[in-house]
């Protein structure tokens, strides 16, 4: 079996499989979600199925995300605030700044730095919490430097606002460069059995030590021509495709950190089962070939 747990920065220690909280918000992830009870359900039910790692962004909803987290579980141990709060201070957060939504619900990047020290405060009061444990960079922007927006996160750090930085969608230039200003703790780049474009991100990871979150890490459901490969591993397992692209990702190396994110509860248990599935080496190199 691949490790169960990760240490991120070298000092917070995680559950490797994790909850990716984009889905509590509404539809296209713009607004509160339909069903804010359930939303906080399956926040609640994520810390049941011992999750401990978190990833949001101030761009999910906008807000939305962050609100719902800090209202629903005490990442600080507070719980006695009147609020039906889940106690969840060994629950890591890792949330992002430099995304904007619009009207129409498009992505922005804007990495100005001033604008990431402002969204650090927003982000801190929506979590409840002092220091955010991992802030990422969410997209570079390509009209801001990309080296002054890192040492603003860098600088984040250093005042104490942020126990880690993060990065996402980046090159491996990027994440060189970036190195060169601040210690670099996790990557979030899109990566899943299907899509392995970033293959070199991930190998650089392994080398410097870095969590790699990929997100959409069953594709969004769509996992093409690996369906059917998919479909005869899990098969042996008496599990979901879904779950087997799940396992892959674990075993496949000991630095990815998959945030499966679900707004359904049964879909939530699922997702947290396939951190218990261990493939025989012959099953991952079948996946690896047909890649």
């Amino acid at each position: 079996m691949p490790p169960e747990t990760f240490d991120i920065g070298g000092d917070l220690t995680v559950n490797r499989l994790g909850f990716g909280a984009m889905r509590v918000c509404g539809p296209d992830i713009v607004g509160a979600p339909d069903d804010e009870a359930n939303a906080r359900q399956v926040l609640r039910d994520a810390v049941d199925h011992g999750v401990d790692f978190i990833d949001t962004a101030d761009a999910y909803g906008p807000g939305t995300s962050e609100r719902l987290i800090g209202e629903t579980l005490a990442l600080d141990g507070a719980v006695d605030d009147g609020r039906d709060r889940v106690d969840a201070e060994d629950v890591v957060v890792a949330t992002k700044a430099g995304l904007l939504r619009n009207g129409d619900g498009d992505w922005l990047r804007h990495g100005a730095p001033d604008y990431i020290r402002n969204q650090v405060l927003a982000s801190r009061d929506r979590l409840r919490v002092d220091t955010i444990d991992c802030y990422q960079y969410h997209a570079p922007d390509e009209d801001v430097p990309f080296e002054e927006a890192v040492t603003a996160f860098g600088e984040l750090k250093d005042d104490g606002f942020v126990r880690h930085v993060g990065l996402s969608n980046v090159t491996v230039d990027q994440l060189m460069t970036a190195r060169d200003h601040v210690e670099v703790a996790t990557v979030q780049n899109q990566y899943n059995v299907a899509d392995r474009r970033d293959e070199d991100v991930l190998a650089a990871c392994e080398a410097h030590g870095i969590g790699f979150m990929p997100y959409f890490p069953v594709g969004a459901g769509s996992l093409g021509a690996l369906a059917e490969p998919l479909d005869v591993v899990a098969a042996n397992h008496d599990a979901s495709r879904y779950q087997v692209a799940l396992a892959w990702l674990l075993h496949h190396s000991d630095v990815t950190l998959p945030i499966p994110g679900t707004s359904d509860r049964d879909h939530l248990a699922e997702n947290v089962a396939a951190a218990t599935l261990e493939l025989a080496e012959s099953e991952v190199a079948r996946l690896d070939r047909v890649a």
